[in-house]
């Protein structure tokens, strides 16, 4: 009870925090009021369902609904076209007292561009007083749609054929750049927008105002209109310009009241957001509007103005969402103290909040069917993300601050009276070194136990030289040893070690595994044996150890780096009985074994396939943490990646063969412990394919932005948690939980994380390929392999370096994107080089491989690696 209200305080606490922490973050902007009436806005009154393929424009009575929004609040509107029933608005705007400046859409449509132009001139030239000018085309030189003489024309015929005042529209640069042009309009109508111009939001208003005048200075004699000013409220940065709700509200109010105080005449683009823009205009161009698509105000213009204003519906969201998530990890785990539950309290909230922020961001955009499929892919992979992250969390919290251990197994001694069970003790051998062996095998007639035999079973090894040398070294060992040599035998390793059950002993017992690498101690099987005096223990597991992790570094670290998984994940795992079962240094009940029905020919990883068989018969298993025997690791980089990918590869034919013991029924043969650790322990393997299929959508994004980076869009805010979260919280665990756990200094830790990430895209490969690509066949790890060159060492690695130019060219190249030079463009960058870790670990570590090769001048020998292996190992005790 006491535990439970700790917990319940403990949620209670974080929550508020959490809530506290949105409060603070939306906390309301006090800027300058602006209560008058607006001079002008431009006016398009198409709505949102409006796409340039459908053409839906707007009816005559939604024109009129819009103008009544705007009425009292605008003196004036402005229109880019006469055509598609606008040349109704001056006659609507006039019933409501608006001013309208007429405009006529000029491009190079030559045909489209004279009906523009007549029917400007019919309306122009009605008998309505609220017209007050007339301008022939919109940044048409801008566009450099029409050289600037046809403009000219345009314009000298409309003066011609009307009385009202005319000009053109176009930036402040291009006014500056074509007097001639100047000196045919009745006045300037200049557009003014320094978030294009890429100018930060606290500099933008200064900026209007010091072109404005650089425009008076140099046409001192010409009557200045701005006919477009304004700022996006959402959409991608602009150099140092960020579009913003808040950021709008700042800028309208700056400017419209010093445009009020110097008595500038103004039209604000625009009164309502229009979503079709972004097809032109990047995701921007759709939310320049004071009002939104569905004709509601953004903020208001008086008084304090919110970033998020529904932002307590989203706190109280991301708040249930974590208690809810804390509940579930935290009410299940009772031996937990409390640094533990608030440790892991923070991560959840922080990461449900995380994930509800995003969310809202997408709530808050215009959405079309594309959009709205890319984002609900984006919220899927982080909601992966995010599982991964809390399994990842509580494994530190299990870890650093479980409070006691119920499973933790010591070697046993036996008793005086103990009886002996026989062990057949089956060793599997492929094309094995032959001086390799013969030292496992005369380390297992060393054992110190009474009752054992010793099944050596050489499964298609094509050259006698190779295979004959063992089988005189078992007869040469005495009756213990028997040898088989089988031809064209199926089912790899799984194959050889069934034979090997059907040759075994009628009182044989237990069956123990061994690779041909190991070298035993004596003492293994009298201080394990004794476990199965329980008969519902299925299988002993001891450690697997490696004798030549002093051979240089590459080795040093790969040692290490396997070590993390035998001092943490085995221990913990321990806890709950549902440790991982692997192929060497293993016992198993025989009567359990044919129970289950030996082992599974199809697939590469049987020792773990029948490890969860025996736990979903009922079996329980023991972990003992102190080695018994020390084999070989891989020589290579190749051999390192190819004994990864098969463990991975076999891990997800396990998940398709037994995926219905993982549900969480109450039908499921496994507990829920069983199933939770099984899971969670695949779930990081799962987090590198995630990683792979979020770098290749970088990598693509990254292309489009090269090729169109005004249109472009950075989703940074999507792609922060699963890229740069996940990155630096799995290299924070490493070491931390390396440094608690595993009996290594600093730097072999950081070295036993380099490795880890060199794996990454070859653990990313098995995963999708274990998922969608049967039938891999058996994949050997060879033992005293030769290292080749430096050029045969970069093929083994040929797509992370692929994929690591393509990450670096990309960071290179958004750096040199005058667009991106922003908030956004940066963490973009960071993205990408995060990305790129993983595959530059790849490289050093291939290096560090091959510097043993130049070293020597040539490959070692299979001699010389073996005594190095010797010398290093005595130094090392």
């Amino acid at each position: 009870m006491k535990r439970t209200l700790t917990i319940l305080l403990t949620l209670t606490v974080l929550v508020l925090v959490n809530f506290s922490i949105w409060s603070y973050i939306n906390n309301p902007l006090q800027l300058r009021s602006w209560t008058k009436t607006t001079m002008g806005v431009t006016f398009d009154p198409r709505r949102k369902e409006y796409t340039q393929k459908n053409g839906q424009f707007p009816t005559e009575a939604e024109i009129d609904a819009d103008l009544t929004v705007l009425e009292n609040k605008v003196h004036a509107v402005r229109t880019y076209s006469v055509l598609k029933g606008l040349h109704k608005v001056p006659e609507l705007a006039a019933k409501h007292g608006l001013n309208t400046t007429i405009g006529a859409w000029i491009d190079g449509d030559l045909e489209k561009n004279r009906q523009e132009i007549e029917t400007l001139l019919q309306v122009s030239n009605q008998n309505n007083n609220k017209i007050v000018r007339v301008m022939v085309g919109n940044e048409v030189l801008f566009r450099n749609d029409i050289p600037v003489q046809q403009l000219i024309d345009y314009i000298r015929e409309v003066k011609k054929r009307t009385w009202r005042p005319v000009s053109t529209s176009e930036t402040f640069d291009i006014w500056l750049k074509h007097p001639e042009l100047v000196a045919e309009v009745d006045f300037i109508g200049a557009h003014i927008l320094p978030y294009w111009n890429g100018i930060a939001v606290e500099d933008a208003v200064d900026f209007v105002f010091e072109k404005y005048e650089e425009l008076k200075k140099a046409y001192p004699d010409k009557p200045i209109v701005i006919t477009e000013v304004g700022w996006p409220s959402d959409g991608q940065p602009s150099r140092h310009a960020t579009a913003s709700r808040t950021n709008q509200a700042f800028f309208l109010r700056e400017f419209l009241n010093r445009a009020a105080e110097q008595k500038i005449p103004y039209y604000i683009v625009e009164a309502f957001d229009q979503p079709w823009k972004m097809e032109i205009e990047g995701s921007a161009g759709a939310y320049w509007g004071i009002f939104n698509a569905d004709r509601q105000p953004k903020y208001p213009m008086d008084g304090a103005v919110l970033a998020l204003p529904s932002w307590r519906d989203w706190a109280t969201g991301a708040a249930a969402a974590s208690a809810v998530l804390m509940g579930l990890f935290l009410f299940t785990r009772r031996t937990m103290a409390l640094p533990g539950i608030v440790f892991f309290g923070v991560i959840t909230n922080l990461a449900a909040s995380f994930i509800f922020w995003t969310v809202s961001i997408g709530a808050q955009q215009y959405q079309t069917e594309l959009t709205i499929v890319f984002w609900v892919l984006l919220i899927v992979m982080q909601l992966l993300a995010l599982t991964i992250l809390l399994i990842e969390t509580m494994e530190i919290v299990e870890v650093v601050w479980h409070r006691r251990t119920t499973r933790t197994f010591q070697p046993l001694a036996p008793s005086p009276d103990f009886r002996y069970p026989k062990v057949s003790i089956h060793l599997p051998i492929h094309n094995e070194p032959p001086m390799m062996v013969r030292k496992t095998l005369e380390a297992l007639a060393k054992l110190d136990y009474p009752h054992y035999e010793v099944m050596v079973m050489d499964n298609n090894t094509k050259d006698p030289a190779v295979w004959e040398p063992v089988r005189d070294d078992c007869e040469r060992l005495g009756e213990k040893f028997r040898f088989f040599h089988l031809e064209n035998w199926p089912g790899f390793k799984a194959g050889a070690i069934n034979h090997a059950l059907e040759q075994t002993a009628p009182d044989a017992e237990i069956i123990a595994v061994i690779d041909s690498d190991y070298i035993l101690s004596p003492d293994w099987l009298k201080r394990m044996v004794p476990y199965f005096d329980n008969e519902n223990i299925g299988f002993v597991q001891s450690p697997q150890d490696y004798r030549d992790g002093h051979v240089n570094l590459f080795k040093r670290f790969c040692y290490w780096e396997y070590a993390g998984f035998f001092n943490i994940g085995m221990v913990q795992r321990n806890e709950y009985n549902a440790i991982i079962q692997h192929g060497t240094m293993t016992m198993i009940r025989k009567s359990a074994l044919f129970e289950v029905g030996k082992w599974s020919e199809w697939c590469i990883c049987e020792d773990s396939e029948l490890g969860l068989r025996l736990y979903e018969a009922g079996y329980d298993s023991v972990y003992v943490k102190d080695s018994f025997g020390r084999g070989l690791m891989p020589d290579t980089m190749s051999g390192y990646m190819t004994q990864r990918f098969r463990w991975v590869y076999g891990a997800m034919q396990i998940i398709k063969a037994h995926w219905k013991s993982f549900k969480p029924t109450k039908k499921s043969p496994l507990t829920s412990a069983q199933r939770y650790y099984f899971v969670a322990g695949w779930l990081p393997w799962f987090s590198d394919a995630l990683a792979l299929v979020f770098t290749v959508a970088s990598l693509v994004l990254t292309g489009v932005i090269f090729l169109d980076p005004i249109h472009t869009e950075l989703p940074v805010n999507a792609f922060l948690l699963p890229t740069i979260g996940l990155f630096t919280f799995k290299i924070l665990r490493s070491l931390w939980l390396y440094q608690a756990k595993v009996p290594c200094r600093l730097w072999e830790s950081v070295g036993a994380s380099l490795s880890g990430l060199a794996l990454t895209h070859t653990v990313a490969r098995g995963v999708w390929q274990g998922l969608f690509v049967p039938g891999k066949p058996f994949m050997r790890t060879p033992k005293y392999e030769k290292q080749g060159p430096l050029f045969a060492g970069l093929m083994v690695i040929r797509q992370e370096l692929f994929l690591l130019i393509l990450l670096m060219a990309g960071v290179f190249g958004v750096n040199s994107l005058e667009h991106f030079d922003n908030l956004s463009g940066k963490l973009w960058m960071g993205v990408l080089s995060v990305q790129a870790v993983p595959y530059l670990a790849t490289t050093i570590t291939l290096l560090m491989s091959i510097l043993p090769y130049y070293r020597k001048g040539s490959a070692l020998t299979i001699d010389e690696i073996d005594d190095e292996i010797v010398a290093s190992s005595g130094k090392s005790e």
